[in-house]
């Protein structure tokens, strides 16, 4: 899951993005509306997170924007005014949920993942792929009932070749929705990590590569 930070507080951005990381995401930032509006151009996000007193304007103004523009990724909007016609103003403009400042680190952490469900195609809360059983809610993989201890970007690349299961998920697939703009495309980061993930599998593999353009998980899907 991909998302985008929108917020020029250097030391909230640090707390949010070290928090929603170590949660699995991929997180790019934006520290202002013109900064925001290029990344959502040209990237996918699964969410936005949206702050409203930046330098260049109000984030409602983006999230307007963004809904003219006909894009329907989920936005959340972060924001120290919390009167009741903030947040009503808010929902007016496209947003789809509305978190007041100080919050719960790992509240946001819930609802992001909650709007970024939404972008996806409904699907179980827990996947099995032969004798492994993938729990979505709580994060957590077993194999023959012994959990295994994968990390967060490793359960995320788990999570995406799962929900796709039968087809073809290709690395810049991987990329985009796994990793931030930190991540060097060319590099053999993606390789590396499905390596690692297919020691932690186990046998029998249950992750194919399709030479060449990416990977399948296995047959045996249920």
């Amino acid at each position: 899951m991909r998302v985008l930070v929108l917020e020029d507080d250097p030391q909230l951005c640090r707390e949010v993005t070290e928090g929603l990381r170590s949660a699995g995401f991929a997180v790019d930032l934006a520290q202002s509306l013109a900064d925001a509006d290029f990344k959502i151009a040209v990237n996918r996000y699964d969410c936005l997170v949206v702050d409203r007193g930046l330098p260049d304007g109000d984030g409602l103004d983006l999230v307007a924007s963004t809904r003219a523009a006909g894009h329907t990724v989920p936005a959340l909007m972060l924001t120290a005014r919390d009167g009741l016609d903030d947040r009503l103003a808010g929902f007016e403009h496209g947003a789809d949920d509305y978190l007041t400042k100080p919050f719960a680190l790992p509240e946001l952490v819930m609802r992001v993942r909650a709007l970024c469900r939404r972008r996806e195609q409904p699907t179980a809360a827990r996947i099995a792929v032969a004798d492994i059983e993938i729990d979505l809610m709580r994060r957590r993989v077993t194999r023959g009932g012994i959990m295994l201890a994968l990390t967060p970007k490793e359960f995320a690349l788990l999570e995406l070749m799962a929900t796709r299961r039968g087809s073809v998920v290709t690395r810049t697939d991987l990329i985009e929705c796994c990793w931030d703009e930190m991540a060097e495309p060319a590099s053999n980061v993606v390789d590396a990590v499905v390596a690692k993930l297919r020691r932690k599998l186990g046998e029998p593999g249950v992750i194919e590569t399709v030479r060449g353009t990416g990977f399948l998980i296995a047959g045996g899907v249920s």
